[in-house]
């Protein structure tokens, strides 16, 4: 490894921690040659699929593409970083395992659908709304009443009344 601050190649590991996921291995290193001290994180490198556009367009896979979907639907919403990693992580093992060559962006919209819905109910619906690309109201009352509670049908109960005021 080479040091950041004169470039030398004779480091040497001080300690070696690897992360509570088992994804990272953090190294603690310091230059022979300067003696600085500097920290390196090795990560495995999933070798994953090409996207295919609605379009027909290929493209390469792109990480920071699929963390800003993830950070736009759960904008403004309690999700901790490190859940969002993870969700991010889960979904690019799936496709890496998935042995596919090639990928539509459909099928990575269902995959991010999917880890939204376990981590926040409002983020899968703002997600879905937009990727469902919902023409009606009635599409939209259908994913709410898909991730509500099954406790008496509240919201319908309160749209009718509301109604009922106008009339």
């Amino acid at each position: 490894m080479r040091c950041p601050a004169c470039g030398s190649e004779d480091t040497q590991v001080t300690e070696t921690r690897v992360s509570e996921d088992g994804v990272e291995i953090r190294r603690r290193r310091r230059c022979l040659a300067c003696s600085r001290r500097f920290k390196t994180v090795e990560r495995i490198e999933l070798s994953l699929p090409y996207v295919v556009k609605k379009n027909g367009a290929r493209l390469e896979f792109d990480e920071k593409r699929l963390r800003a979907s993830f950070l736009l639907a759960l904008r403004k919403r309690p999700v901790p970083a490190e859940i969002v990693d993870a969700a991010v992580r889960r979904v690019e093992e799936q496709l890496a395992a998935s042995g596919e060559r090639e990928v539509s962006t459909q099928r990575i919209g269902e995959l991010v659908m999917l880890e939204l819905k376990r981590l926040d109910k409002v983020a899968y619906i703002r997600f879905a709304s937009v990727y469902r690309s919902f023409q009606d109201v009635a599409e939209f009352q259908e994913l709410v009443a898909e991730v509500s509670p099954r406790q008496g049908s509240k919201s319908s109960l309160k749209i009718s009344r509301k109604s009922d005021k106008k009339r």
